[in-house]
């Protein structure tokens, strides 16, 4: 692939993570639009909101595999108009359960999108710049889900929720367009990656430090996808009584966070050859201290928590490093499937967390309602979120168990 035509690829494919990105926050700006629709609590919201992860993990491991063997075009442009077509399904459900299959849909058609982008950086773009090109993609991921927040909230404000998704369906029909248009496949001489279509998979799954890694990004990203994703804005109505387009603004910071720091570290990482594992651990030290500070320190002050907001997010960027240390660690024709194992803990830390505060929410709920919505008081959000910082912690400590791949494990050092 010409170079241009390689760099005018991979902005395609970021630009299908940002709108898998848009897709997956949405919910977090109509919780009291799906609960008074829907008449349900915070347990079946919080499930409505993981199906998109029910469908999307799933799929990691064999999307890694089918990238391996097949390449991203045609596999990228079918997905992003399914995702398409679920938000189609999903703006116009009549019922909960076509809004299950709606979000089902969607979460299916944006499982190609993360591994897309890696995958297509892989064949087409330098390897000695995939940190750096991993954290520009999780940066332009990020650009979506700062849209997901404020901007989406003022679009249903003026069109209402289902309007809304379905003008953001209209975007992945684009997308799909475009992906089949430009993007190109690269195959071996034997047509496919490995010499078996689940060798790569079975290679990986052996490798001890691929896991680890995997536990990293799940505790990296989960507290991110809850808090941010979901129930941010909700916590910051009720307890620190913002208004809902202020809430959005406040919790989008941490997705400025990650966008900004994601492309800054994989800057560093590879241009001053910075220890990978080292900077693994401070930066989840980081992360978890500061989601401490914003969840439990009494009365701060709104500029206070606004950088606090930022900084959680730069240092929870710190998992798009994760990734080069499990392909690191596999064979050389089988990274899509250590992206696809490593992207099934990233966001099934999403389809997990999600629910599990919502469940103790309404496990801690006193009973109040308002418009047909559950309101839930600050100590019941005090104990959903303590969750949260146990999964930060024990994921820093997975740290302390890596280690540098040898010599002969990979020859894409590439991070």
């Amino acid at each position: 692939m010409a170079p241009g035509r390689a760099v005018f690829a991979f902005a395609l494919a970021a630009s299908f993570f940002a709108y898998a990105f848009v897709q997956r926050v949405a919910p977090s700006v109509i919780v009291g639009e799906l609960m008074a629709e829907f008449a349900v609590g915070a347990a079946v919201l919080g499930n409505l909101a993981a199906f998109y992860f029910y469908a999307y993990v799933p799929m990691q491991m064999p999307v890694g595999m089918l990238m391996d063997r097949f390449g991203p075009r045609r596999l990228m442009g079918f997905a992003a108009a399914v995702a398409a077509l679920g938000a189609v399904v999903f703006a116009l459900a009549p019922t909960i359960e076509i809004a299950y299959l709606g979000r089902f849909m969607v979460g299916l058609g944006s499982a190609f999108s993360w591994i897309g982008i890696l995958t297509v950086a892989t064949l087409w773009l330098p390897p000695q710049r995939f940190a750096l090109l991993t954290g520009i993609a999780q940066g332009i991921g990020m650009v979506g889900a700062v849209f997901g927040q404020a901007p989406l909230a003022h679009a249903v404000a003026a069109f209402g929720w289902r309007g809304t998704l379905l003008f953001l369906a209209l975007g992945g029909v684009a997308l799909a367009i475009a992906i089949f248009l430009v993007v190109e496949d690269k195959r071996t001489a034997s047509g496919g990656g490995t010499s078996g279509f689940t060798d790569g998979m079975r290679a990986v799954m052996r490798a001890p430090n691929a896991w680890l890694a995997a536990g990293y990004g799940f505790a990296m990203t989960g507290t991110m996808l809850a808090f941010a994703g979901l129930w941010a804005v909700p916590w910051l109505m009720q307890t620190k009584e913002f208004e809902r387009g202020s809430a959005a603004l406040m919790a989008s910071l941490m997705f400025v966070g990650w966008g900004a720091g994601s492309p800054l570290i994989g800057y560093v990482v590879d241009r001053v050859r910075a220890d990978r594992i080292r900077a693994m651990t401070a930066l989840g030290v980081g992360m978890t201290a500061s989601l401490a500070a914003v969840l439990y320190i009494p009365a701060l002050p709104t500029t206070a928590l606004a950088v606090l907001m930022v900084a959680n997010g730069a240092c929870a960027s710190g998992m798009i490093l994760c990734y080069g240390h499990a392909r690191d660690h596999a064979p050389a024709d089988a990274s899509s499937s250590a992206y696809g194992l490593v992207n099934t803990a990233v966001v099934g830390s999403g389809g997990t967390l999600q629910p599990t505060i919502g469940w103790l929410l309404d496990r801690n709920w006193d009973g109040a309602m308002q418009a047909g919505a559950r309101i839930y008081a600050p100590e019941a959000y005090d104990r959903a979120f303590v969750v949260l910082l146990v999964v930060a912690a024990l994921g820093t400590a997975l740290t302390l168990f890596m280690r540098a791949p040898t010599a002969n494990i990979s020859p894409q050092k590439a991070d």
